[in-house]
C-alpha cells in the first residue's frame, strides 16, 4: 500500500467521523452533559483528531521533515512545509491537546470546549481532508 493509499484511507475515515459529528453540530452544553449523544460525540471527535495527527505524522515521515516533539508540532510542521496554509495548520494544531484531554483527562472534560469544537472545528476537518487530498494529487509521493 502506497503512502497516498494509506493517507487516502484515513481521510475517508475522517470524513465519515465528521459526518457523524455534523448530525450533532447544534448541540448545546446542557444537552451534551445530559444525553447519551455525549459518548458518540466524544468518540468521533477523538477519532477525527487521531486521523489528523496520524496523517500529519505520515506526511512528516514521508517528506523527512524535521522531527517534532509533539503531535501539535507535527501538525504545525505541515504549515511550515507549505503542505497546509501555515495559519490553518496553527489553528488545526489545537486539536492535538484537545485529543489528549479526550483520551487521558476524561474525568475532567470541559464540555464548553467540546461544544466550541463542535461549533467551530467541524469544517476544519473537511478542509484538512480537502487540502491533503489536493496535496497528494500534486506531490511526488509513492
Amino acid at each position: 500500500m502506497t503512502i497516498k493509499d494509506r493517507i487516502s484511507a484515513r481521510l475517508k475515515k475522517l470524513l465519515e467521523y465528521n459526518s457523524v459529528l455534523e448530525r450533532f453540530s447544534d448541540i448545546t452544553i446542557e444537552e451534551l452533559k445530559n444525553d447519551d449523544k455525549r459518548s458518540i460525540i466524544e468518540r468521533n471527535l477523538h477519532l477525527a483528531c487521531e486521523v489528523v495527527i496520524d496523517v500529519a505524522n505520515l506526511l512528516n515521515s514521508e517528506f523527512r521533515l524535521p522531527p517534532e516533539e509533539s503531535s501539535k508540532g507535527s501538525i504545525i510542521s505541515l504549515g511550515k512545509a507549505k503542505v497546509l496554509d501555515p495559519e490553518f495548520a496553527n489553528k488545526l494544531s489545537d486539536l492535538a491537546p484537545f485529543r489528549n484531554v479526550l483520551v487521558h483527562d476524561y474525568l475532567e472534560i470541559d464540555y464548553n470546549i467540546v461544544v466550541d469544537v463542535m461549533n467551530n472545528k467541524l469544517n476544519d476537518f473537511r478542509l484538512f481532508a480537502k487540502k491533503i487530498a489536493e496535496f497528494l494529487q500534486t506531490s511526488p509521493t509513492n
